[in-house]
C-alpha cells in the first residue's frame, strides 16, 4: 500500500493541481478510464468545499489530502480544518442513497455532498467541530502506486 499526501493553502487555484494530482495517480492504481473523470470531479468538489470553509472560517490552515492504493481500491481523503456546524453535521451524517435528492438551498455542503456520492464509488464523511473528512474510493488494480 502506498500513500501520497498533498497540503495546499485555501486558494481556489490549487483546487484544479489537486485534481491534476489526484487524477494522475488514480491512472497509474489502475482505476478504469472511464471512472478518471468522475475522480477528476469528486476531488475537485471536496477540494473546492474545504477551500470555501477555509476561506470562512480559517484560511491561514492548509487542507490536506491522502491518496493511496488500498487493496485494489483508489482512495482519496480530504481533510479540512474548519469546524462544521450542527447543520453541515447533521447533512453529512445523511445517508444519500440516491445521488439525485433534492436538497434546500440552505443545505449546500450537503448538496455537494450528494454530488460526490453520486461520482465515487463509496464515500464516507466525518464531520467533527475540529473539521470535516471526506473519504471516497474507486475500484482499481493491483499494480499499485510502487511506480509513482
Amino acid at each position: 500500500m502506498a500513500t501520497v499526501e498533498l497540503t495546499f493553502s485555501a486558494l481556489p487555484a490549487h483546487v484544479r493541481t489537486a485534481r491534476l494530482v489526484a487524477t494522475a495517480i488514480a491512472r497509474r492504481t489502475g482505476v478504469e478510464e472511464s471512472l478518471l473523470d468522475e475522480v477528476r470531479l469528486a476531488v475537485g468538489e471536496a477540494c473546492s468545499r474545504a477551500v470555501e470553509a477555509h476561506r470562512l472560517h480559517c484560511p491561514g490552515e492548509p487542507i490536506r489530502i491522502e491518496l493511496r492504493d488500498d487493496l485494489g481500491r483508489f482512495e482519496v481523503t480530504v481533510t479540512d480544518s474548519a469546524p462544521s456546524d450542527e447543520l453541515e453535521q447533521e447533512q453529512a451524517s445523511l445517508r444519500f442513497e440516491d445521488p439525485l435528492v433534492q436538497l434546500p438551498d440552505t443545505m449546500m455542503s450537503g448538496f455537494g455532498i450528494a454530488v460526490i456520492v453520486g461520482l465515487a464509488d463509496d464515500v464516507q464523511v466525518y464531520p467533527s467541530q475540529k473539521g470535516m473528512r471526506i473519504r471516497m474510493s474507486w475500484p482499481a488494480t493491483a499494480n499499485g502506486l510502487s511506480a509513482v
